[in-house]
């Protein structure tokens, strides 16, 4: 059994203690609730209880090691816990709430990420906007942050961005960020009376400016995307280096499907089948799109060519636009992109433009139905039967429609070819 002792604690009676079968405790006559426990292994710690007279419930708590705390020292610390457990408040909870209350910014992204919910991308560009354009909060407690300076750091990123010239875009990006992970703070992180430490997330002050707008509708039209294929075509023959030409190669697959970047710049071999039989049997998979929705997607000809040239100029890496970044595989098509977008007539254009023009290109181009083009470009079906009812996991049944689109641009691309070598190249009605 447990003994309990009293008598006046100081250094040199609690130098004195001896430890026993059980946990001893002995209390202070001077300050009453103050005492020091010893364990059987002979650790000592000094400890105080009381009653908080809001609750009238008894609170024990350990003020720490003997040691790390002269009696004195402890004796004080009492003293506070005690005044403020008469005062009605849980000391636990409020040291609680006060760790809370600093909870960084940086330490609030962790968490977030750490749920394994995001895809590794999605995370890689959020930590970078804490870390790089979110830098003067990243350190700082989340609940201390204000709508005037998430307003003042917006406008320095629309006016300069990180480089010194205007990015609104990241500036967009990353208040949408900040916003998100404000809220899951919200959510997530409480005081000890279960009160949310944030009440109002500051970034609402810019939901105007942070609105979407118009739909981005560009694309390649169909009168250039033969330019831009010849021109694709061209550089193949030159390439700058391997990693140059898996760059131009990931970008002529991405016209030809219609994925979406990552999608394409990520594709492992293991993922693709080559039929040299059949070849409307050529198909693609990604296991982890976007919209969750794991698909099958037919190649066409002109894509499983592009395959077969990657197979044999690197064999051995699992993917198929392999390049020599840390990530093992092409990042990104900006290069073949920047360097042709003027010669087509474009100011600029993107990875995701050339999604777009697949589809554009679908419909005036091929006359294909949208609803077609939206299953193989893997968005969501829009009508309740296709959502609920049809089978949307494999789509090599589609080969045709994908075939009609790749041929569709091959064919463009001879006759951007024939003009570019001084042909007179005239159009026939179809």
């Amino acid at each position: 059994m447990a003994k309990t002792n009293r008598a006046k604690l100081t250094k040199g009676y609690v130098e004195r203690l001896k430890p026993g079968a059980t946990h001893d405790h002995h209390w202070d006559t001077e300050v009453k609730g103050f005492g020091v426990r010893i364990t059987p292994s002979g650790i000592i710690s000094f400890i105080v209880q009381g009653r908080i007279t809001s609750t009238n419930k008894e609170k024990r708590i350990t003020i720490g090691r003997f040691g790390v705390f002269t009696v004195e020292q402890a004796r004080n610390e009492a003293k506070e816990l005690l005044r403020t457990m008469r005062l009605g408040d849980d000391p636990t909870d409020l040291k609680r709430k006060e760790q809370t209350a600093k909870i960084t910014l940086r330490q609030v992204a962790d968490a977030y990420f750490a749920r394994g919910k995001l895809k590794e991308r999605t995370a890689e560009d959020m930590s970078r906007h804490v870390d790089r354009h979110l830098a003067k909060f990243r350190d700082r407690p989340i609940a201390s942050l204000t709508p005037a300076e998430c307003r003042k750091r917006f406008e320095e990123l629309c006016a300069k961005g990180i480089g010194g010239g205007p990015a609104p875009g990241q500036a967009a990006s990353a208040m949408v960020t900040l916003r998100t992970l404000i809220n899951f703070a919200i959510d997530e992180f409480r005081d000890g009376e279960g009160n949310p430490i944030i009440l109002y997330n500051p970034v609402s002050i810019l939901k105007r400016d942070l609105k979407q707008g118009p739909p981005r509708t560009r694309h390649i039209d169909k009168d250039r995307v033969g330019l831009f294929w010849h021109l694709l075509n061209e550089a193949c023959k030159h390439p700058k280096n391997q990693d140059s030409l898996a760059g131009i190669h990931l970008t002529q697959f991405l016209l030809l499907t219609g994925a979406r970047k990552m999608e394409g710049a990520t594709l492992l071999w293991e993922q693709v089948v080559i039929d040299e039989e059949n070849p409307s049997r050529c198909s693609w998979h990604i296991p982890d799109p976007k919209n969750k929705h794991p698909i099958t997607l037919p190649l066409s000809r002109q894509a499983v060519d592009i395959l077969k040239s990657r197979k044999a100029i690197n064999p051995e890496s699992p993917f198929v636009f392999p390049s020599r970044s840390k990530a093992g595989h092409v990042l990104d098509t900006r290069a073949p992109l920047e360097s042709h977008c003027k010669l087509i007539g474009m100011d600029a254009l993107s990875a995701h433009d050339l999604r777009r023009t697949f589809v554009t290109l679908g419909v005036k181009a091929c006359k294909l139905d949208l609803s077609t083009l939206e299953l193989l470009t893997n968005h969501v079906p829009q009508s309740v039967t296709s959502r609920h009812y049809l089978e949307t996991s494999d789509l090599r049944d589609m080969y045709d429609e994908v075939q009609k689109i790749a041929d569709y641009i091959e064919q463009e691309g001879k006759i951007a070819a024939a003009k570019a070598s001084g042909a007179n190249v005239v159009a026939l009605r179809a």
